[in-house]
């Protein structure tokens, strides 16, 4: 099953609460007024959401709605750096021996066609095409054989990264987690659907250009030992999001570097599993006192 968030844009004037629904070809299907929240509805799992789908009501064309991310306040917002043996080799650094782990801000997070922001402390943002996980139910420590089933579904995800104030800080908290630094979309794909996140081609185009071009099958820990490893640090909840890594093509490894500038349109494709596209545009916050 699709899961979208959306609200409707037929009147621009109108403030309506965000809906949430299945997709299915070119429509959403709304569930019921007394539905629960799409994160609540997923913890129930598959025959939880077959009843809601019944319940649905009238098609809409999405061509008539704003999709939204579909997870917009995660209790944690996990992410992998150099989880792809090709990203690896073309930052010059060795393969990590064990998942290396930073956080972005749940508040980094922004919907499909939401702009980038470009912040004016930064000159160098770069784009990260990534496969993301969001957690269906409550688990502590799992092993990766038993991990999979904490699964709820996959995003499209595109992790935002100010590489000067990443090589700045030292650490990289800063430079993930500024505001419209996280698309996420275009709809959750139930794990169902997704399986296990393997040999899924992942791309990346700006303006139309190809960047990056990988597949899931060149991750370094895979989903299932993504999830353990988390795990056995921290209890991980309904809702909340991993961010596994991305493939070959950043900006910043490429001779020369290359990064974003206000009226690029970024696209993330993961096969299976949707499109997400997003504008950049320059921050109208000064610098000055």
């Amino acid at each position: 099953m699709r899961l979208a968030r959306w609200q409707q844009q037929e009147d621009p004037n109108a403030e309506k609460p965000p809906a949430w629904g299945f997709v299915e070809g070119e429509a959403v299907w709304p569930v019921a007024a007394d539905a629960p929240d799409l994160v609540t509805a997923l913890a129930r799992g598959p025959a939880g959401l077959s009843a809601l789908r019944a319940g649905a009501g009238a098609p809409i064309e999405l061509a008539l709605v704003r999709l939204l991310a579909p997870v917009t306040r995660p209790g944690k917002l996990i992410c992998v750096g150099l989880n792809y043996y090709e990203h690896a080799r073309e930052s010059g650094l060795p393969v990590p021996a064990e998942p290396l782990l930073f956080m972005k801000s749940p508040g980094s997070i922004v919907g499909p066609h939401d702009p980038i922001v470009l912040p004016p402390e930064s000159s160098q943002v770069d784009w990260e095409a990534e496969l993301a996980v969001v957690i269906g139910s409550a688990t502590g420590p799992v092993r990766p054989s038993e991990a999979l089933a904490c699964v709820g579904g996959y995003l499209v995800a595109n992790d935002v990264s100010a590489r000067d104030l990443q090589a700045r800080d030292g650490q990289w908290i800063r430079a993930k987690s500024y505001r419209l630094f996280c698309p996420l979309g275009p709809w959750l794909t139930t794990a169902d659907e997704g399986g296990d996140g393997s040999g899924r081609r992942i791309t990346l185009d700006v303006n139309g250009v190809r960047k990056q071009d990988g597949t899931t099958s060149d991750l370094v820990a895979d989903v299932a030992h993504v999830i353990s490893y988390v795990s056995a640090i921290t209890d991980l909840e309904p809702g909340d999001l991993v961010l596994t890594g991305t493939p070959a093509g950043t900006g910043i490894g490429m001779r020369p570097p290359q990064f974003l500038a206000a009226g690029d349109v970024v696209e993330v494709a993961i096969e299976g599993l949707g499109v997400l596209s997003n504008p950049v545009i320059t921050s109208e916050r000064s610098l000055a006192a």
